[in-house]
């Protein structure tokens, strides 16, 4: 967030800022956001390196511009996947399962009542 401030309007906050502080304070009162800033430097590096050390090694080199949500175009990956050949296994590998769907669909037509029956 930039709040809508401009390098301009920073400049301008920092002159009114001096001249309100007067130029005997202003050295003290640099200093002291001197500090805090290195202080901000120290916390973000040390959490950065907590960060690395939790997440362990493999999280090291991701490139976290790649998994950017702007990049990815659906109309390329609908194509690409219409595109792409299915992917089918092995007969092998098939399981009775995949058979499971024509034998319920029999079944439920042994059941069902004939034509000529009345549903009471």
């Amino acid at each position: 967030m930039t709040f809508g401030l401009t390098f301009e309007k920073l400049i301008l906050i920092g002159f009114i800022a001096a001249m309100i502080i007067g130029p005997a304070r202003l050295p003290v009162y640099a200093a002291g956001l001197r500090r805090v800033v290195d202080r901000a430097k120290v916390f973000a590096r040390s959490a950065e390196g907590r960060i690395r050390d939790e997440l362990g090694p493999e999280f090291t080199d991701t490139d976290w511009r790649q998994l950017d949500p702007r990049r990815f175009d659906p109309r390329r990956i609908v194509r690409e996947a219409l595109i792409a050949e299915p992917e089918t296994p092995p007969a092998a590998d098939r399981s009775p399962s995949a058979a499971a769907p024509a034998s319920v669909e029999s079944t439920a037509s042994r059941h069902a009542p004939a034509e000529g029956d009345a549903a009471t």
